[in-house]
């Protein structure tokens, strides 16, 4: 029997984002810029869904922005999050319907649901690769998942400040920042759970601020920060925290002072399979080949250039 995959404490992920619901509308910048990536590739799309389910709404800024950007787009979106504050917020804010679920066991019958979104709700899910079968189970074939992840390089800087400051004071380092996937990884992870035509592509954020200080109360406000079941438990020295904010500062400010924070974004587009799908071809079976369309000397593996 296979052990369960406990990487998050997913009681205190509750508590906080339950906290983070009654102040989340002034901390949600970052969520709101990658709300309209995503509706810009569900525009890019060529049709109409019935049915849609918006999986970690938080407070229904992704309905907001479809109602903004693409109000035709959806016949009926369903918002959900983990959050009871978040779901209730997420109503008030866009008079949508709105669900509390867990995305680890999805409460959703198989293939009734056209479309599924995901804007930066599934790095804290334990067993990643089961919930996107869940969510590729919950679609009609051909449906689509168009989701949002944060990458592995997510708040870099923040991390290594953490790790040489503990390094430095506390004579070790503990885990920070939670681990986040590779986009090598994430493709694999959509093949995995059964999608079609999988595709992954990877964006940077990089947010400015004046102090670290302010990133982490970013982070707070979100609902973001550490709930590793394998956190520190006690308190951060005040020395630890000082050093860690002049680590930052001195290798991660630009030239007016203020520091980067980056934020790596992974997308994830997949589809539901179906008989009448367009299928990939096999290897050397394309009746056109690329060096002829880049007007160049096709090298076969092993031949000397």
């Amino acid at each position: 029997m296979v052990d369960k995959i406990n990487i998050f404490d997913r009681d205190l992920l509750l508590k906080r984002r339950e906290k983070a619901s009654l102040t989340f509308h002034d901390h949600d910048f970052l969520f709101k810029e990658v709300a309209i990536r995503l509706v810009d590739r569900v525009k890019d799309i060529n049709r109409k869904f019935p049915l849609a389910l918006d999986l970690g709404c938080r407070n229904g800024l992704l309905g907001n922005t479809f109602s903004e950007m693409a109000p035709n787009k959806i016949e009926t979106l369903v918002q959900a999050d983990f959050s009871p504050g978040m779901a209730t917020s997420a109503a008030l804010n866009t008079g949508l319907y709105s669900l509390v679920i867990d995305e680890e066991r999805l409460p959703i019958r198989e293939r009734c649901l056209d479309l599924i979104l995901s804007c930066l709700n599934l790095h804290h899910v334990n067993d990643l690769p089961g919930t996107l079968i869940q969510i590729c189970r919950a679609l009609k074939p051909d449906g689509v998942f168009i989701g949002a992840i944060f990458g592995n390089q997510t708040l870099q800087e923040l991390r290594q400040s953490w790790l040489q400051a503990e390094s430095e004071i506390d004579g070790g380092a503990s885990l920070r920042v939670s681990p986040f996937v590779e986009l090598q990884d994430a493709a694999a992870l959509m093949q995995r759970a059964g999608f079609a035509l999988p595709v992954a592509d990877i964006d940077n954020i990089n947010v400015t601020y004046d102090n670290p200080l302010n990133l982490m109360h970013d982070l707070k406000g979100m609902g973001e920060t550490n709930i590793l079941v394998d956190r520190k438990r006690m308190p951060t020295k005040r020395k630890t925290l000082l050093s860690a904010v002049k680590t930052y500062i001195t290798q991660y400010s630009d030239n007016s002072g203020r520091v980067t924070a980056t934020f790596q974004i992974i997308y994830l587009i997949g589809w539901a399979p179906a008989e009448n799908q367009q299928k990939a071809l096999k290897p050397g079976t394309a009746a056109l080949k690329l060096a002829d369309a880049l007007e160049t000397k096709e090298i076969t593996v092993g031949e000397k250039q």
